[in-house]
């Protein structure tokens, strides 16, 4: 016999997972005992329980298992809905666990109540979670536990909840948890039939030359990074990723084409956009506005396939020509078809490489002499490439919610999936630095750093506590240039009230920094960089380097501004 809480963990531990994201309180007590009785999982406590579902969130994105994190309900839980609903946006398998009173109390005025007697926690998660419940009845908890664990291993990825009444967290049960079978994770779903139907768009009336394929974030789900490598190199076709999908194809490649769609490259633009395509292969995105450049990509079902778990994101976007299915079987798919295809991709191979050598023959990058930029105060760009150069090539970087979103999606290289992780769908500011912490621990043995803003400090910036609390040798860079950037970039043509109303003070966020345990540089003039990059990667404390950039850098955002009458969109 074990106390319900003895179950849960240990459950979470045969799921694979070693740390756990959590703000200790009432509602969660019997877990502080119950978490040392085990070895399993090291608790992380964070200074605000949206940060502690942030780094779970990081978690799960960098180590490919799902997070969890851990927290009261009522005022808890109302604080991690927005992480909730990024990683619902996002696609990230986050587990929120929030504590309630016993089912003997609800609805009696207990202190911070939110049971369905009152504020009714679950409901307020349901629209935005795959799966939200109560556990109402202590001996319920084995069986509705891995009801929630399934909900989180069933692809696409989304977010699940459970509360937690007391009595359910200190009854006895003599239950055991068995983990999820893998086939049951990641089962290679994939529609044969529509598979087989889409090799059609390989045999038209003429082999088809201009082939490109733009892969998202469902590349990196599916862990199939290898074979869409595997299959662009066996035919020389290019590849552009949308901003989520960064890393799921080495930039440094010579069949890439970088990032399409926000903050994209000319190249990925011109391939995708310029002279009608024979054949467009999309993998793994929701085509949403960012990722088809404000829907300038047109997925013409003649000329298209498209492959989704999702059916409802296929109907939206492409009835014709889609393939429901996991884009990892899809490719494998492909590579299995390789004699069927040899008849009609082999004699086009030349032509395709003089193809894409035309378009890399122009220039990648919107103001690529912007890297080098010696202006004072800096130029986001040069921070940018300056910490590229010394940072390791499987070094994660996080990148927040911005202007500085989009100079680091533009000229950050990036060359394999999980090293560059962004809350790219509903963006909310901070959320970078804390899924750090996350991240760190998901991946102990490689050097993690943040490209934030001042901005995003003044939300989030507390938990750089919990990264020195820890000892996590995160480099968190901040591009402070007294403003909400992209706000300010349109808002202060509107002006004086605008303009002030959308400046900031100008912190020392490197003292801050200091104050919270961590290391803390301030950096003034370019030439400054490198030796403070340097020294903070060289640490083995967390470190806050303040970089004092201009706020009146436009983003390189010129493709994406060309596509749309008027920039509608806000960070």
């Amino acid at each position: 016999m074990r106390q319900g809480v003895d179950f849960i963990l240990e459950a979470l531990s045969e799921e694979g997972l070693d740390h756990l994201f959590m703000v200790p309180g009432g509602l969660v007590d019997p877990f502080l005992p119950a978490l040392g009785r085990q070895t399993a999982l090291t608790p992380i406590v964070a200074a605000q329980e949206g940060g502690a579902a942030y780094m779970a969130d990081g978690y799960a994105r960098a180590s490919g298992n799902l997070g969890v994190a851990l927290c009261i309900g009522g005022p808890g839980l109302a604080n991690a809905v927005t992480a909730i609903a990024t990683a619902r946006t996002d696609g990230s398998p986050l587990l929120l666990l929030s504590g309630e009173v016993s089912t003997s109390l609800e609805g009696r005025g207990m202190f911070q109540d939110a049971s369905p007697q009152t504020l009714d926690d679950v409901s307020m998660l349901k629209p935005i979670a795959r799966y939200s419940s109560s556990i109402d009845n202590p001996k319920n908890l084995p069986h509705l536990f891995k009801r929630a664990m399934l909900q989180l291993r069933t692809q696409p990825s989304a977010p699940v909840h459970l509360s937690l009444p007391g009595d359910c967290l200190t009854g006895q049960l003599a239950a055991e948890y068995a983990a999820i079978d893998p086939a049951l994770r990641r089962p290679g779903t994939l529609a044969l039939t529509a598979a087989e139907a889409s090799l059609r768009h390989f045999d038209g009336p003429t082999p088809p030359i201009k082939i490109a394929i733009l892969a998202g974030a469902g590349v990196e789900h599916a862990e199939s990074a290898r074979a869409l490598r595997e299959f662009a190199e066996l035919w020389r076709i290019p590849v552009a990723t949308t901003l989520r999908g960064k890393g799921v194809f080495p930039e440094d490649h010579p069949l890439s084409l970088g990032v399409f769609g926000y903050a994209g490259t000319h190249h990925a633009r011109s391939a995708l956009l310029g002279a009608p395509l024979d054949l467009l292969i999309v993998l793994g995105t929701g085509l949403n506005e960012r990722d088809t450049m404000h829907w300038a990509l047109q997925i013409e079902p003649s000329v298209a396939i498209n492959v989704n778990l999702s059916a409802v994101s296929l109907g939206m976007h492409a009835q014709a020509g889609a393939v429901v299915g996991d884009c990892g079987a899809y490719l494998k798919f492909l590579l299995d078809r390789g004699e069927a295809l040899h008849g009609s991709l082999a004699p086009t191979l030349e032509a395709r490489a003089q193809w894409l050598s035309e378009i890399r023959s122009t220039p990648r990058l919107q103001d690529a002499a912007n890297c080098a930029s010696d202006a004072t105060p800096l130029h986001p760009a040069r921070v940018i490439s300056e910490l590229r150069k010394l940072f390791p090539r499987d070094g994660v970087l996080l990148v927040d919610s911005g202007a500085h979103r989009a100079f680091a999606g533009h000229y950050w290289e990036s060359y394999e999936p999980r090293t560059y992780i962004s809350a790219t769908n509903l963006g909310p500011m901070g959320w970078a630095i804390a899924a750090a912490t996350g991240v760190q621990c998901a991946s102990p043995t490689r050097r993690v750093a943040v490209i934030t803003g001042d901005g995003c400090m003044r939300m989030s910036g507390m938990e750089v506590a919990t990264a020195a609390r820890y000892r996590l040798p995160i480099v968190f860079v901040v591009i402070n240039n007294a403003a909400l950037g992209n706000v300010w970039l349109r808002a202060h043509k509107f002006g004086a009230t605008p303009d002030e109303l959308t400046s900031l003070p100008d912190h020392d966020w490197a003292a801050f920094g200091q104050a919270l345990g961590c290391r803390g540089e301030t950096v003034r003039r370019p030439a400054e960089l490198a030796s403070a990059f340097a020294r903070a990667l060289e640490s083995a404390e967390p470190s806050v380097i303040d970089v004092k950039a201009d706020k009146a850098f436009t983003t390189p955002v010129q493709d994406w501004a060309a596509a749309i009458a008027s920039q509608s969109y806000h960070e």
